[in-house]
């Protein structure tokens, strides 16, 4: 590929993820309408907080219809290690778009420490630690007779450190959580700006992201409970995210959920606790934008699954809710 194209290539990219971070709200993490199951993603002082072994594995699949639209799926999973205050986790995020043209995966070890501040309350701290590896295949783009990518143009393997941190306080009723998941901002494709070494230009930069989480459960009768939720995402440059989510329980069993993504998205949810162990549900994103309202874009949709073990009965007389 000649160098003037590859130059046009990598301003047309740089316009392009722009423009695509304007549409998901600057979207740099991975982003879940599930989050209440999915805590431990967003949070590293999550971990070990259900006082039991908990596996946790999610598939997004977004805007579908939309050829080379983003799909995530995570893999975590944590645990109270016995008789401390600590509590341990691993955590895999990998997310993938434009038919395997991008294509990036975090590992992430995690770590928590706990401290009870009342006979309900705990107040934890978290910190992670892992790697980012990234991978482009520019020969997965369509190919013009006047532009032509080579295997040698691509980015194989490329791993990056990052670590990060946050703090999440929860009672039998209620949580609250704030955190920072990377702290490090990595940049990529870097370019000498007019063939001089010491001035340089990134077209894509990874920002730091802030989550403030947290949500109440109400126990409305003996059958039913209330869990209202709200997730906040902050980054530089970018609007805020703001989700806002209402879920019911009935008889211990079946959740069901309606959402509101802050001028993007509305959304619902359903899910089953199939036993003590075993919890499954389905969520579906309906764009509010002007990608909502094209033909090829059909919404999109998210499967959660959560298994877990060794239940501690002395402190949880019911399913948790979060």
């Amino acid at each position: 590929m000649k160098k003037g194209a590859l130059k046009i290539f990598k301003l047309s990219l740089q316009i392009w993820l722009g423009l695509f971070a304007l549409i998901v709200n600057a979207q740099q993490d991975s982003q879940y309408t599930q989050y209440m199951f999915n805590t431990m993603s967003v949070n590293p002082a999550y971990a070990g907080s259900r006082g039991m072994f908990s596996f946790t594995g999610m598939y997004r699949n977004q805007w579908l219809g939309l050829d080379g639209a983003p799909e995530t799926q995570t893999l975590n999973f944590h645990t109270p290690v016995r008789n401390s205050k600590f509590g341990v986790g691993v955590s895999v995020i990998n997310d993938k778009i434009g038919n395997g043209v991008n294509q990036e995966t975090n590992f992430d070890i995690v770590a928590s420490y706990t401290v009870e501040t009342s006979y309900q309350g705990k107040l934890s701290f978290g910190l992670k630690a892992g790697a980012n590896l990234l991978n482009i295949d520019f020969t997965k783009l369509n190919q013009y007779d006047d532009v032509e990518f080579t295997e040698d143009e691509n980015i194989d393997n490329k791993i990056s450190p990052n670590i990060g941190a946050g703090v999440y306080y929860h009672t039998d009723s209620w949580y609250v959580g704030l955190s920072v998941p990377n702290l490090i901002q990595t940049q990529h494709f870097q370019e000498s700006a007019n063939g001089n070494t010491s001035s340089s230009t990134y077209v894509a930069k990874d920002r730091i992201n802030y989550y403030l989480i947290g949500g109440y459960v109400f126990d409305l009768n003996y059958m039913w409970q209330f869990k209202p939720t709200v997730l906040t995402k902050v980054v530089a440059g970018a609007p805020m995210q703001f989700d806002l989510s209402a879920n019911f329980l009935y008889d211990e069993t079946v959740t069901m959920g309606i959402g509101y993504r802050f001028d993007a998205a509305i959304t619902a949810m359903l899910g089953f606790q199939l036993n003590r162990s075993l919890n499954v549900g389905l969520a579906y994103d309906r764009e509010i934008t002007e990608l909502g309202g094209t033909q090829f874009n059909s919404g999109t949709m998210e499967f959660f699954l959560r298994f877990e073990l060794f239940r501690n009965y002395r402190r949880i007389t019911t399913p948790r809710f979060f």
